[in-house]
């Protein structure tokens, strides 16, 4: 090799970026290995991220007949949880304006006795 010619090494030997990880030890190197790291939840189509399906509409915005009343339990009870909580608007789909609305009927009621501040079974 004293001629000064580039002559490549064959697959496997040396320790280059192309040759394979031995060893184990709890740093370094293969951290996701088990992890599926392929991108298939960013579709460029979709415009990226995560999300699965469609965004849902604020059922308020597309209705404007629908009062928010805090003396409506029926209409707020689909905005808590079981376990009466407020469910955010990113799983509910409202939009901000109607999220505080709703959010602040929800207190209400909960204040004059007509919704649960917990559910009672725990």
């Amino acid at each position: 090799m004293s001629s000064g010619t580039f002559t490549p090494k064959p697959a496997g030997v040396g320790a280059g970026a192309g040759a394979p990880r031995t060893g184990g030890g709890d740093r370094g190197g293969d951290r996701g290995a088990g992890r599926d790291r392929g991108g298939d939840d960013r579709d460029e189509e979709r415009g990226g991220g995560r999300r699965f399906g469609r965004r849902r509409v604020c059922r308020f915005c597309a209705d404007t007949t629908i009062p928010i009343d805090f003396k409506d339990t029926n209409t707020l009870k689909y905005f808590t949880s079981e376990r009466g909580k407020i469910i955010p608007r990113r799983i509910s789909g409202n939009c901000q304006k109607h999220q505080k609305h709703v959010s602040k009927a929800i207190k209400q009621a909960r204040n004059v006795a007509l919704l649960p501040y917990a559910s009672s079974k725990i």
